[in-house]
């Protein structure tokens, strides 16, 4: 990536039993000066760990920081720093990647404020990480990867991921400036019966409906619902022109609705309190 400011980030959502976990390693760069961090949220908690420097491939896709370590093929950590000692595995299997770039043609476009990438939107799960005292058990879980890059995240924007039962999806709503315009984008993959489906500004989607901590895409047959309805927000730094002093907040693990329908057919509709949210679209 080209210029003074600008971040990179991935982010590694671990679903157990009882509890999950999302591990957020990132780079940011500003006026030249380049610094990492490691954020961690939980159920009723987030931690950011300032590290030096941070060192990632794409393909494959690896990030280290220091004694941290993360990729397709699962996580390992190491942490001893303040009063916060982090320690244990997690073996990733069956990474289901989609099948093409989730920023369709916009990933050609230059200046895009913030780009995004999906590199697995469910894989299962084994082993265990230590928080202090407290043991997070993974054995049998699933996870999902994603990943963000630019400048910064759009002021106003909608963001959530849930897995189900043998399905997994991905909404994300956004003002996006571009170019001295501004318009609404879409991105969304819904995994589901073995199938694939997916909903884009580039494929035609449009917004039906955003408020009330709800947000409805449709694009030709298809028609997507998510509802943030008890939220277990924590806070999370996020980029302002590759500075990470945006202060965002994300539920890990809440309650939400979704309904997607194809041609008027009821594909599912089901409330789970394992989902992921962000909501900061303010009117």
């Amino acid at each position: 990536m080209s210029g003074n400011n600008y971040f990179k980030g991935w982010y590694f959502k671990c679903i157990g039993n009882d509890t999950t976990i999302a591990f957020i390693p990132s780079f940011h760069c500003s006026s030249g000066k380049e610094t990492a961090s490691l954020q961690i949220i939980t159920d009723d908690a987030a931690f950011n760990i300032p590290f030096d420097s941070l060192e990632y491939s794409e393909k494959p896709l690896s990030v280290n920081l220091k004694n941290c370590h993360f990729s397709k093929d699962g996580i390992k950590l190491n942490i001893q720093s303040n009063n916060l000692l982090i320690n244990g595995n997690i073996k990733f299997h069956g990474i289901t990647p989609i099948n093409y770039d989730i920023m369709g043609p916009f990933r050609f476009v230059p200046f895009m404020q913030c780009s995004h990438s999906v590199y697995s939107m469910r894989h299962k799960l084994e082993g265990e990480i230590v928080v202090n005292d407290r043991r997070f058990n993974f054995q049998n879980g699933i996870g999902y990867i994603e990943g963000d890059r630019g400048r910064s995240f759009p002021d106003k924007y909608i963001w959530t991921q849930c897995c189900f039962d043998e399905g997994s999806l991905m909404l994300s709503v956004a003002d996006i400036p571009l170019l001295g315009f501004q318009f609404t984008g879409i991105i969304g993959v819904v995994l589901s019966g073995g199938k694939e489906y997916r909903i884009a500004t580039y494929l035609g989607a449009k917004v039906r409906h955003i408020g009330d901590n709800t947000i409805t895409v449709s694009q030709g047959g298809y028609e997507l619902t998510a509802k943030l309805i008890e939220k277990k927000a924590q806070p999370l730094y996020a980029p302002i022109n590759g500075v990470m002093n945006r202060i965002i907040h994300e539920s890990a693990s809440c309650k939400a609705y979704y309904k997607f329908s194809c041609k008027g057919k009821l594909l599912f509709e089901f409330t789970s309190d394992r989902a992921s949210f962000e909501f900061e679209y303010k009117k």
